[in-house]
């Protein structure tokens, strides 16, 4: 084995045919000259435009209504010359990308609820006097506090009028489509979590059920990135909230995430949102567990602007659906085997349902916890959740192996976060929090492995960490064979990355980004080590492996920082990217977001 152009491990390049492509007749243009030079340049080469993409300034989106809307290669015609046009910045016709949802294939004598399933609700209390039952997520508590989100307004990424919106079918119903299958049914259950009204004689009652809750029809069809971008930038000035139980295909084998608008939609969002607080995104982490599923290869997931939700049983055992990874912020109780309950909400029809599964449960749980700690302290910002939750998780009753307590004394696991949520925490700290300093982004590049934390910028010097993201360009002929691990300077291990034995790609990783958050609070100065490990399966074809392949290989980088300046209230996001600079050389460029 040898080292390429940093972190690519390979001894030759080895490509095979990229899956099919579908590729839609809609577009994404770019276009600086304003909405009236849009709507010129689409009549010009055919197109309708449908407007801007969310709340992106000059990005729009054009529709040609002449070409076939779905193919499997890229079409050509007098469409295709906008791509030259000279008052088009970029153009880019969009592929349909594969999404799934992800549901699984105190005292109660002072709240009086006549919802009939209020009883069902073992999440919230425990009336049945089950041994079993753990209602540890306080959420009653949170209520008799006199908490209930009013106020806060929720949208579901999935299915109030201004928070509502339908993406597939351009227009303000996100009404869902009926089927004799009930296709979708998911955004509905994952509301009724949310803001399901209390005390109406129907179903249950939502965690946070004075919310204003509202719904976004984005997934009942293609899904592009402009549909996902769309969805993200819907009205950021009026929600708060976005809960999503979606994301790439947790086959086991897929590495996927948002495309350049849909990132640009993120950054726009926790930059304006919420007028300048920060929108704020939660996301299931996956239920490919079964599958042997990473969430570390779900760019959602793993991005710093969401809130990465797990799942556990209610007796704290780990599901057979959860995925494993660094980037999970917070635990909620969902479903689990045959003979555990499963969560109780509305469905379909007026209905309501005793069946809801699996991670697609916990993101709209923890959007409800939210909710009531915003209602609490409206001004809290998005990064200030975050550390609320870190701060208010507990290990609680959930089991793992591999609980550990990292250098700032918070306990943390790759199976559940920080741990399981506790909304009465969470509105109690909220009422008195002292909002974490304004970001900030400090950016160096060197063939130095040495930094200085931006040592000789006094305003920008980093001392605390938060998210540490570590991007890769890995070459490889079995990506399921790899492993990575970070270590810090305090000791604290991260597994990046596990083996998956479904993942066949020899397509490696192409400028990935790995996230951990069990590093949170930690000082950044010291040595970071990072961990790359081979171990060749069966699978991997032998013709190609070669002898020095066939025993596992491992390597590893250090990169030494720089004591800092110490400062008060500091927090900050390390960025290690590893990328190529001229032929056989390496060198890291470190993005410091300090505060």
């Amino acid at each position: 084995m040898r080292l390429l152009l940093g972190f690519v491990l390979s001894t030759f390049w080895l490509w095979e045919a990229s899956l099919s492509r579908v590729y839609t007749n809609h577009w994404a243009v770019r276009i600086p000259g304003g909405p009236s030079e849009a709507d010129n340049l689409a009549s010009k080469y055919g197109f309708t435009n449908l407007g801007q993409i969310g709340g992106l300034e000059h990005h729009y989106h054009f529709h040609h209504s002449r070409v076939v809307r779905r193919s499997t290669f890229v079409t050509r015609g007098t469409h295709s010359f906008i791509h030259m046009d000279p008052k088009v910045d970029w153009a880019q016709q969009q592929l349909v990308k594969t999404r799934v949802k992800r549901h699984a294939r105190s005292d109660p004598s002072y709240i009086h609820l006549n919802d009939p399933k209020w009883s069902n609700m073992w999440y919230i209390h425990c009336s049945d006097k089950n041994s079993r039952c753990r209602s540890e997520m306080n959420i009653l508590a949170a209520w008799q506090r006199g908490y209930t989100g009013r106020n806060v307004v929720v949208t579901i990424l999935d299915d109030a009028h201004l928070a509502s919106y339908d993406v597939n079918g351009n227009d303000y119903d996100p009404t869902p489509r009926y089927d004799f299958s009930n296709e979708n049914k998911h955004g509905t259950r994952c509301a009724g979590e949310v803001a399901a009204v209390a005390n109406n004689s129907h179903c249950i009652v939502g965690i946070a059920y004075n919310a204003r809750i509202g719904g976004v029809r984005m997934l009942d069809g293609d899904v592009t990135d402009v549909v996902e971008a769309k969805s993200l930038g819907i009205r950021p000035d009026y929600i708060d909230i976005y809960s999503a139980s979606w994301g790439p295909d947790d086959d086991g084998k897929t590495v996927d995430g948002p495309g350049p608008l849909a990132k640009q939609a993120f950054e726009l969002g926790i930059k304006k949102g919420r007028k300048g607080l920060g929108s704020i995104f939660v996301w299931a982490s996956g239920n490919g567990g079964r599958q042997g599923d990473h969430c570390s290869c779900d760019g959602y997931t793993n991005s710093i602007y969401t809130i990465s939700v797990s799942s556990t049983t209610e007796n704290g055992n780990k599901p057979w659906y959860l995925e494993v990874c660094s980037s999970t912020l917070a635990t909620t109780y969902s479903s689990g085997e045959f003979y555990d309950r499963k969560i109780v909400t509305t469905d379909l029809r007026q209905r309501c349902t005793e069946g809801h599964t699996g991670t697609s449960v916990s993101a709209p749980m923890v959007a409800g916890v939210i909710a009531l700690a915003l209602e609490a302290n409206p001004l809290i910002s998005w990064r200030d959740v975050q550390h609320l939750l870190v701060k208010t998780s507990r290990q609680a009753h959930l089991k793992a192996n591999d609980w550990k307590t990292n250098a700032a004394g918070h306990k943390v696991s790759h199976l559940y976060g920080f741990g399981l949520v506790d909304a009465e925490a969470m509105v109690v700290e909220a009422k008195k929090w002292r909002t974490v300093p304004p970001q900030h982004t400090c950016s160096k590049t060197s063939d130095r492995r040495t930094r200085s934390g931006c040592r000789d910028q006094p305003d920008q010097q980093v001392v605390f960490l938060e998210h540490v993201v570590v991007r890769v360009l890995i070459v490889h002929p079995r990506r399921g064979d790899l492993e990575i691990s970070l270590v810090s300077p305090s000791g604290t291990r991260s597994q990046l990355l596990a083996q998956r034995l479904f993942d066949n790609s020899n397509e490696g990783f192409r400028n990935w980004e790995f996230m951990t958050v069990h590093c949170w609070g930690e000082r950044a100065e010291g040595t970071w080590t990072l961990e790359i490990s081979d171990s060749p399966s069966q699978l991997r074809n032998p013709e190609v492996l070669g002898k020095e392949r066939r025993n596992e290989v491992q390597t590893s980088i250090r990169l030494n920082m720089l004591p800092v300046t110490k400062c008060s209230d500091c927090s900050f996001n390390f960025y290690i990217m590893f990328c190529k600079k001229g032929t056989n050389k390496t060198y890291n460029i470190l993005h410091w977001l300090c505060s």
